[in-house]
């Protein structure tokens, strides 16, 4: 009997554990965003694709997973450059969110105090207050910090699948046909979250479309750290980074909504495409390889 090709494999697998344990989450917790129990769940759910590469690789096609998936900690300039860049692109949406109508810079980082109880705003301020320094600038410094750390950890339960797995799987073609391929099931398979209320609480189902839209805009940012680091280490911290500091780019604004404000808005989406531009340009007129324009195992 043929075996069934890997991909199909994996899609089968991850969407199949990802969505019947969302089910069940959901049918014991109800949404619970914002809680200790939604968290861990979150977590759980960032390495079911993890899960589901090792059940492909190992289980059913006895593979290696190290050297096919890119597993590398050989530290480069690229691992520094995935790191540092997503500060640069989160306060770029920033600076792009203050363009948009009926917004405003909030110094007092309380963009975030609608998801919150006047409990815990009371709390915040107060806490605000004992700080020695201003909260955008610790919420930076805890994020970078995380972002190399626990959160790089959990953000290579995805990573190994999005940018390890799949690399591999679509090595035969050009580079942004299979970012654009990548992205599309990346941000599907986040639908359960979103529908939850994670990144989209006023918007559930249009969310859902706006979480696709943003995972095809990283996915070749992403791609092209993980191709020329050699690693998907290097995109798990900034994968990691990103989610670490991305409340940064809503905290620090007043006005708009969960469809134009942040990273996940319009104004990170416009970012993103302004950062992607740029990185094309970068590929196509500085650098010796040029990624966007070749098949991806030209470089694995």
């Amino acid at each position: 009997m043929k075996k069934i090709n890997r991909t199909k494999l994996f899609l089968i697998i991850v969407f199949a554990i990802s969505f019947t344990i969302a089910g069940i989450y959901y049918l014991l917790e109800g949404t619970g965003v914002g809680t200790i129990g939604f968290t861990i769940f979150g977590l759980i759910y960032m390495y079911i694709p993890a899960i589901s590469v090792v059940i492909v690789k190992k289980f059913f096609y006895r593979e290696k997973i190290k050297f096919d998936l890119l597993i590398s900690f050989k530290i480069n300039k690229w691992f520094f450059i995935a790191w540092l860049l997503v500060p640069v692109i989160i306060f770029s949406t920033i600076v792009i969110n203050l363009i948009l109508p009926d917004v405003a810079y909030n110094s007092e980082m309380s963009g975030l105090d609608n998801l919150l109880t006047p409990e815990q705003i009371e709390q915040r301020e107060q806490s605000l207050n004992s700080l020695p320094v201003n909260l955008l600038w610790l919420t930076l410094l805890q994020g970078l910090i995380a972002g190399l750390t626990v959160n790089a950890l959990a953000a290579f339960g995805e990573e190994l699948a999005w940018r390890g797995f799949f690399l591999r799987s679509y090595e035969y073609m050009k580079f942004f046909k299979a970012a654009v391929i990548i992205g599309f099931i990346w941000g599907i398979w986040h639908a359960p979250l979103v529908l939850m209320g994670h990144n989209y609480p006023q918007h559930l189902q249009i969310g859902v479309f706006m979480m696709i839209i943003l995972s095809i805009l990283l996915t070749p940012i992403f791609l092209y750290i993980t191709i020329k680091a050699k690693s998907v280490i290097a995109a798990s911290i900034m994968h990691g980074t990103m989610n670490a500091i991305a409340g940064i780019s809503i905290m620090s604004i007043t006005g708009g909504n969960d469809l134009t404000s942040g990273i996940t808005g319009l104004a990170g989406f416009i970012t993103l495409t302004i950062f992607l531009i740029a990185l094309i340009i970068y590929d196509y007129k500085i650098s010796k390889d040029k990624i966007f324009i070749s098949k991806i195992n030209n470089y694995l």
